[in-house]
């Protein structure tokens, strides 16, 4: 493995962890979003702020480790995609911002209008967020973003990939969700909770499976590269991308919540190792690939030896404050 190609692969490492844990976390949101009113959706978004509470702020080290590893290993395509894609980019930041803000505000609101207000906030922008994350992965995988940082900053995005890559993010995050969150439920004994989080779950499960599947059709059109990999190199992970979707839908349509939330986990990371499969070795596709992208081998030779203090100093840490509040006593809590 060259030395640009290790850098490109840490910095995608990042983007599965990205996927899977802020996925989860975005997720949420869209059952907070679906609830319904105060009364009848309190219990579930108690729920909700007890399970993210802890995580919500760490799951953002991933997002930050990728676009520090991609503005310094990989300059040029940072500043390119930057440049086409700012329309999308800037929502999905306005989505985060406004998130994180409303999901404390909510706890500390004086009035029950304004627990609603920022509950609304927070719902709607945790369903924005990934929607946008998702177009900008479509218009990068379809050959949108030029070098030359002169693309279309509307068109890039509003296509047939980009939009059902948004799509698929916001289904993907929500299966994830909904499949830990029926867990959580299970675990601090809610069994109505858990039940209505299963029906729920399956629901989201089957519509986002279906549409991944369905997406296949317009890529084929309209990114040929993205697809020519999905059915090359990539389709041993589309594959288990598929087995593993099935496996969690038993899992949980048998109320096993805590065995569901592993093949949730690599459904969701299969899907997104798929995409980075599937467009190697293009960086931005069709544009340039990850080695005439990037910097001086200097930069990439640190930037590893960061990502080892990283995975030493950074990752025990935020795998302890996972099982901490995975087991059962903080469920009850």
């Amino acid at each position: 493995m060259s030395l640009e190609v290790a850098v490109a692969a840490a910095m995608f490492a990042g983007v599965i962890a990205y996927a899977v844990l802020g996925g989860a976390d975005f997720g949420s949101g869209f059952f907070d979003l679906t609830a319904g009113s105060s009364r009848r959706g309190a219990e579930l978004r108690t729920l909700v702020d007890h399970s993210i509470g802890p995580v919500w702020e760490a799951n953002h080290v991933w997002l930050i480790y990728v676009l520090v590893i991609w503005w310094t290993g990989f300059p040029e395509s940072f500043a390119a995609t930057m440049s086409t894609l700012v329309v999308p980019l800037l929502l999905a930041l306005l989505g985060i911002v406004l998130r994180g803000a409303s999901f404390a505000f909510r706890k500390y609101s004086a009035t029950l209008r304004q627990a609603r207000l920022f509950g609304v906030i927070f719902a709607v922008s945790s369903v924005i967020t990934p929607f946008f994350l998702g177009t900008v992965a479509g218009a990068i995988a379809s050959g949108r973003v030029p070098m030359e940082e002169d693309g279309d900053r509307w068109s890039s995005w509003l296509n047939p990939t980009s939009l059902f890559g948004g799509a698929i993010a916001v289904g993907t995050c929500a299966f994830l969700a909904g499949v830990f969150l029926a867990a959580d439920a299970h675990r601090s004994r809610r069994s109505r909770l858990a039940e209505d989080l299963r029906a729920r779950s399956l629901g989201v499960g089957l519509v986002t499976g279906a549409l991944v599947f369905a997406a296949l059709v317009p890529i084929s059109m309209d990114a040929p590269v993205l697809a020519d990999g999905l059915a090359g190199r990539a389709a041993p992970l589309v594959v288990m991308a598929g087995l593993a979707g099935v496996a969690t839908l038993v899992l949980v349509w048998r109320r096993r919540y805590s065995m569901a939330r592993w093949p949730a986990v690599v459904a969701v990371a299969s899907v997104v190792s798929g995409w980075g499969v599937a467009q190697y070795p293009w960086l931005l596709v069709d544009h340039v690939t990850i080695r005439a992208a990037a910097g001086a081998s200097a930069t990439l030779q640190g930037l590893l030896v960061a990502v080892g203090f990283a995975v030493v100093l950074v990752l025990p840490p935020l795998i302890y404050l996972l099982r901490l509040t995975q087991t059962e006593e903080w469920t009850r809590h």
